[in-house]
C-alpha cells in the first residue's frame, strides 16, 4: 500500500468517530473541524461568522443547549462502551460549555475549509469529505442488508407454513383409514332363506 493510501486511510479513520448524527444529519462539531483544520474553534468560528451568507441551515447550524446537554450526556454514558468514542469524549470535555457548538455538515465543513483558507484546512477537508462519503455509504450498505433480511424472514416465515402443511398431509397419509363395518364380499344367505 502506497504512504499515500495508508495516509488518507489513517485520517479518515480518526475523522469519522467524530462525526455524529444530530437532528437526522451527519455532521461534524466546530471544536473537531477547528483541531482537524489545524485553527481554534474560536477563529473558525469568526470566519464562519464573517461569512454566513455561504453557510445556509443544511450546511451549519447551531446545537439547542438540550442537544448540547444530551450530547454530553451521551458521551459520558458511552465513555466505557465504545472505544470510537474516546475522541469525541475528550473533545466534548475540552469544550467551553459557555457557548453552544455549532454542527457542520458534509457541505458546510467543505466550506468551512474554504473559508479559512489555509493549506492544511483545504488539505484534510478532503478526508472530511471522504470520511463523510464512507459513513454514508456504511449506511446505505446496512439498510440494504435490513431490507434482505426482512425478506428473508417472510419467505422462512412462508417457507415454515408451506413445511407445517406438508408435514400435516404426510401424517394424514400414514395414518390407517377410518374402521367402518365391512361389508362380506359375495352371495349372502339369510337364515330365513333357507329351505
Amino acid at each position: 500500500m502506497s504512504r499515500v493510501k495508508e495516509k488518507s486511510l489513517i485520517l479518515v479513520e480518526q475523522i469519522e468517530p467524530r462525526i455524529l448524527a444530530i437532528r437526522g444529519q451527519r455532521v461534524i462539531l466546530d471544536a473537531d473541524l477547528a483541531e482537524l483544520y489545524g485553527t481554534t474553534t474560536k477563529r473558525m468560528n469568526e470566519q464562519v461568522k464573517r461569512n454566513l451568507s455561504r453557510f445556509p441551515k443544511d450546511f451549519m447550524f447551531l446545537l439547542t443547549a438540550e442537544e448540547a446537554q444530551a450530547m454530553r450526556s451521551q458521551f459520558v454514558t458511552t465513555s466505557g462502551t465504545n472505544p470510537l468514542m474516546r475522541s469525541q469524549i475528550a473533545t466534548a470535555s475540552k469544550r467551553n460549555i459557555r457557548y453552544l457548538p455549532y454542527a457542520f455538515t458534509e457541505h458546510g465543513a467543505l466550506m468551512a475549509a474554504s473559508v479559512l483558507n489555509t493549506p492544511s484546512a483545504v488539505d484534510v477537508s478532503v478526508y472530511v469529505i471522504r470520511a463523510f462519503v464512507k459513513l454514508r455509504e456504511l449506511l446505505s450498505t446496512h439498510k440494504e442488508l435490513g431490507h434482505k433480511l426482512v425478506e428473508l424472514e417472510s419467505k422462512v416465515s412462508s417457507h415454515d407454513e408451506a413445511i407445517r402443511a406438508l408435514v400435516a398431509a404426510i401424517r394424514r397419509l400414514t395414518q390407517p383409514p377410518p374402521t367402518t363395518p365391512q361389508k362380506r364380499i359375495g352371495f349372502h344367505v339369510k337364515p330365513e332363506d333357507k329351505p
